[in-house]
């Protein structure tokens, strides 16, 4: 049980990590951290606002994730049921999220980016107007994050009954890059570009190999809990 639960936490944070440096949200990420701090002189403001940033986006997938745990498992009929089948539903579900990284099918949400009334409360703010910021940014779901909070970290903490700890290790996941680009941004906006683009190309092989593990383990979890097939590993 304890080796299973190490796997849960290892893949929550690692899941929070592939959410952060996903397309849409690490562009959102070095674009409000850059925003933030374009008029603050200081580095010491400018690591501020990128903590208070990643704290932001930390809490709010904090928050949500322990709502939508709370709410499954506080049902009678649902946690029961989830008791049941949470199993068979895992692997399908790991199958259809690596569908979606590997962008075999896409959707959209819209609505990206920053309006110029955000823009401004968040001005006005200061650092503590980058902690909003994370947290706008946050909410405003892109796909491919959907896919590995809703598609993934629910079903992981709903299958470990883990209603605090995978949500907060999955949005300390999500953090971890953030800070680092903070610090880039506060010591070397010139290091910013290069490490972009060396992140965009780790990226998108961590994520397809992240989406090939998900279809494999999708598909061994379906003909074992599903199909009751005998397979040894």
């Amino acid at each position: 049980m304890q080796d299973n639960i190490l796997t849960g936490i290892g893949l929550a944070i690692w899941l929070g990590i592939l959410t952060s440096i996903s397309p849409c949200p690490l562009a959102s990420n070095i674009a409000a951290i850059a925003f933030i701090g374009r008029n603050i002189g200081k580095t010491k403001n400018v690591l501020l606002s990128g903590l208070f940033y990643a704290l932001g986006r930390t809490l709010t997938y904090l928050v949500v994730g322990i709502i939508a745990v709370f709410s499954l498992l506080s049902i009678p009929s649902v946690s029961q049921f989830l008791q049941i089948y949470i199993n068979k539903i895992i692997g399908p579900l790991l199958i259809i999220v690596g569908l979606l990284l590997l962008e075999v099918f896409q959707f959209s949400f819209g609505g990206k980016g920053v309006d110029e009334n955000t823009q401004k409360l968040a001005e006005k703010g200061g650092v503590w107007g980058a902690g909003l910021l994370g947290i706008i940014f946050a909410l405003g779901f892109c796909p491919v994050s959907a896919a590995l909070f809703f598609g993934s970290l629910i079903p992981l903490a709903l299958k470990y009954n883990s209603r605090f700890l995978l949500p907060g290790l999955y949005g300390l996941g999500t953090a971890l890059p953030v800070i680092l680009f903070a610090c880039i941004i506060s010591f070397s906006v010139q290091s910013v570009g290069k490490i972009f683009n060396k992140l965009t190309v780790f990226e998108l092989w961590a994520r397809r190999i992240t989406a090939g593990l998900f279809i494999l383990i999708g598909i061994y979890l379906s003909l074992v809990h599903i199909f009751n097939m005998q397979i040894g590993v």
